[in-house]
């Protein structure tokens, strides 16, 4: 990749993307690409050995993003969606330590919303893949209290504080214009009943899904998870392809159920893992997307 395409920056990427995909003029990007490496004013403390993550309202983080934000306005084009790792623990509960972890995430939410909005961002996607809760969600028991039947006893506590967190963050983010938005992206959200459990009971036009066409756990989701998670998605949504399912990946057909059920906002390319490289793995997309967006045929189960 590198030797082929040469070694770019973020700032490098609104250019790098308008060369290479004609058109297309707005971008997803990943929260963890954001920041000069070489600055570390620009980047949270160090925690454990691990490096810590890009401050939107560090000083010299916000001189940066007023940096990308000229870039954007020279070469004409726009971040759509920010792909948002930073916040964590969303659906901490159970204590008052656990509560302090949850309301931290949803500061770091607003942190990233706030230091944003210079970009014009749209959406902003907030769960990483441990931010509903453990990246496997917990499962029913045999015998629930009480009645003897099987019930989840443990993840209803989980789902109560991700839709007080997502009330929180739509709130504020409303203020700013910027949605705020939930992928099926492992944890709660892998199931896409709970994604729109908590949109439903959070009930704010700055809430929304962000389906991704790939991160299920398994494959008749593939189509009917994206189907039940399609009405609930406006701005944003990952056009994903993934080796992981094989022939089973169609990205014109989950491109057709996204119409099919109004969606008209951006397809972001997101070529996970496969034979291509990352820059032909998203040509790729960029074709099957293309060619769905203008024969856009019924789509029938």
């Amino acid at each position: 990749m590198k030797a082929k395409y040469g070694e770019i920056t973020m700032l490098d990427f609104p250019a790098f993307t308008k060369e290479r995909f004609p058109g297309v003029t707005r971008m997803d990007i990943r929260s963890g690409f954001f920041g000069d490496v070489t600055d570390d004013t620009m980047f949270f403390p160090a925690v454990n050995g691990r490096p810590g993550g890009f401050d939107p309202l560090s000083p010299s983080g916000r001189k940066w993003l007023e940096k990308l934000a000229g870039v954007l306005v020279k070469t004409g084009t726009r971040v759509q969606h920010i792909s948002n790792n930073a916040p964590t623990d969303l659906a901490a509960y159970g204590s008052p330590e656990e509560d302090a972890k949850r309301k931290a995430g949803v500061a770091m939410a607003k942190r990233w919303l706030e230091g944003c909005a210079i970009l014009g961002v749209k959406s902003m996607r907030m769960n990483s893949p441990r931010a509903l809760g453990p990246s496997i969600r917990p499962n029913a028991i045999e015998r629930g209290p009480g009645d003897g039947y099987p019930r989840n006893i443990d993840i209803v506590p989980l789902l109560d504080a991700a839709i007080e967190s997502h009330k929180e963050m739509a709130d504020f983010g409303g203020n700013l214009g910027i949605k705020v938005t939930i992928e099926n992206h492992w944890g709660l959200a892998a199931d896409p009943i709970n994604v729109r459990t908590i949109i439903d009971e959070v009930n704010h036009p700055y809430c929304e899904a962000s389906p991704d066409f790939g991160n299920w756990e398994h494959d008749h989701m593939l189509f009917h998870g994206l189907k039940a998670l399609a009405p609930y998605a406006h701005t944003n949504v990952h056009a994903k392809y993934w080796d992981r399912w094989g022939e089973k990946n169609d990205v014109q057909r989950s491109t057709r159920i996204m119409l099919a059920a109004g969606f008209r906002g951006t397809f972001a390319l997101e070529y996970e893992q496969g034979p291509l490289n990352g820059v032909e793995g998203a040509q790729y997309l960029y074709r099957e997307v293309l060619a769905a967006l203008t024969s856009p045929t019924p789509v029938v189960g």
